[in-house]
Parts: C-alpha cells; sequence; structure tokens
C-alpha cells in the first residue's frame, strides 16, 4: 500500500496523506480550507514499515482505507519558556 504526503502551506508540521496522488476529492472542504496549498513531499510504500515516527501506521492504514485521508496535526507545544514575564 502506498500513500502520498502533503505539506500544509497555512500551518508548519500539518501533512496530509492520500491514498492517492493528487486525489483530493474525498478531503472535506473545511480542511481543505484549512490546510491551504498542498504542497507535495512525498510517497511512501507502507507495505514497507513497520512504524512511523510521528503516527500510528495501522491507524494511517485504517483511515487510508476506509477515507481515502489521513491528517497529520502538528505536535502540541508543552512546557513554553517565555523571557521577561
Amino acid at each position: 500500500m502506498f500513500c502520498y504526503i502533503y505539506r500544509s502551506s497555512k500551518q508548519d508540521e500539518m501533512y496530509l496523506y492520500l491514498r492517492e496522488k493528487d486525489q483530493f476529492a474525498d478531503v472535506p472542504v473545511e480542511l481543505a480550507k484549512r490546510f491551504g496549498r498542498a504542497d507535495f513531499v512525498m510517497e511512501l510504500d507502507l507495505s514497507t514499515r513497520q512504524k512511523l515516527a510521528r503516527i500510528d501506521i495501522e491507524r494511517l492504514r485504517q483511515a487510508l482505507k476506509d477515507v481515502g485521508y489521513f491528517l497529520q496535526m502538528p505536535p502540541k507545544v508543552e512546557g513554553v519558556i517565555h523571557d521577561g514575564d
């Protein structure tokens, strides 16, 4: 199983994984607006991988199978230090 990964033009570290290259028909309109321009990053063969760094690979495979896409949100930043506070 292959997937195609796109980077959001509006949000750092937000990625959209698609079941088919350049096929955005399954992506809801509101999500597409929030995501902005989808810049192609890479093609990934999921059948050769056991895990991915920041997302559960089984959850990704299931989402691609069920709805045709998966949205990877940016990681949450905790413990931010503010200078001068």
